[in-house]
């Protein structure tokens, strides 16, 4: 067996996503190591999982920084000495500086409420029901300079039902992200994925459309 992934994961709020990789990684269906879990609100409910499980964690606060280029300069520090292979973004809301993303460039992960390009930023939920869309989503992509506009490596899409609501919406959403977050690192750790130069490659051959995720 190869050496496990390490990675680093970001959270801001509940964490779900973080659980969902836990727990692949803990059945032993995920070949990785979390080797912390960082974030930038000290309620974060994440932080209490990754405690659970006996991982590091780390609480940066945003309010203690003037800029947002000094906030991402001590948490690219810290990042730095711990040196995973990849950042995970599992709900960090923050948008990080050009700066931090160039540090570790190809190396940071999102995953993305929406059918990307479509929908970048926040709110997606309510600004599809608004705009009356059929398809609603999720992808996880590369994170580049730009908004949620890295190379996709993944998506899935859902109906917007007649009625749905924004917690319907999140809930349908949330249920595909727990199964795909640790499908893409477990192609990742099992080199079946592999990101060189800002390109995303799926079993050698250039990924030129985003992988449809099937449950």
């Amino acid at each position: 067996m190869s050496d496990p992934l390490s990675l680093a994961i970001l959270v801001s709020g509940s964490g779900s996503n973080l659980q969902a990789i836990i727990d692949a990684v803990e059945s032993g269906a995920l070949n990785a190591d979390i080797k912390v879990v960082v974030s930038n609100n000290h309620q974060a409910y994440g932080l209490v999982r990754a405690t659970r499980h006996g991982i590091p964690t780390w609480v940066v606060n945003n309010r203690d920084y003037a800029t947002r280029e000094q906030y991402d300069s001590v948490l690219q520090h810290y990042l730095e000495s711990v040196n995973p292979d990849y950042i995970v973004l599992a709900g960090f809301m923050r948008i990080l500086s050009p700066a931090f993303i160039n540090a570790f460039k190809h190396r940071i992960i999102n995953i993305h409420p929406s059918l990307l390009p479509d929908y970048k930023g926040l709110n997606t939920h309510q600004r599809v029901l608004d705009n009356g869309e059929k398809q609603h989503g999720v992808s996880i992509h590369l994170v580049t300079s730009e908004l949620d506009a890295g190379p996709i490596i993944m998506q899935a899409s859902y109906p917007v039902l007649p009625g749905n609501s924004v917690e319907e919406l999140q809930r349908t959403g949330h249920q595909l992200e727990h199964q795909m977050y640790p499908q893409v690192l477990c192609w990742l750790s099992d080199n079946k994925l592999t990101i060189d130069g800002g390109q995303v490659f799926y079993e050698q051959s250039l990924l030129e459309q985003p992988i449809p995720f099937n449950s």
